[in-house]
């Protein structure tokens, strides 16, 4: 939908991280599979979407996206477990 706004993290084929706004999931996967997406992503994919979690505005979202790509990579990782998991979504924030 249009009116939805994503924020996404895909793992990459050399298992890097990649967090990243869209407000069309599909369009935005297609475009980093085909090497037009974010300069980081070309040449590493193929990827696996790992999460994609929806927000009603883009305010929250790109809030959102600044926050995990503040994280480092154990903590996204931790994030991505407990999340997946249904738990604290915060989770992973601390001390940044």
């Amino acid at each position: 939908m249009a009116d939805d706004h994503y924020v996404y993290m895909l793992r990459c084929k050399d298992d890097t991280l990649y967090t990243g706004y869209t407000n069309d999931l599909e369009a935005r996967i297609r475009k980093h599979e085909s090497g037009k997406g974010a300069k980081y992503t070309r040449g590493r994919g193929p990827f696996v979407l790992e999460i994609a979690k929806t927000y009603d505005t883009k305010v929250e979202a790109m809030k959102e996206e600044y926050r995990i790509k503040r994280m480092t990579r154990s903590q996204k990782e931790k994030w991505l477990s407990n999340t997946k998991q249904g738990g604290d979504q915060d989770e992973g924030s601390e001390k940044l």
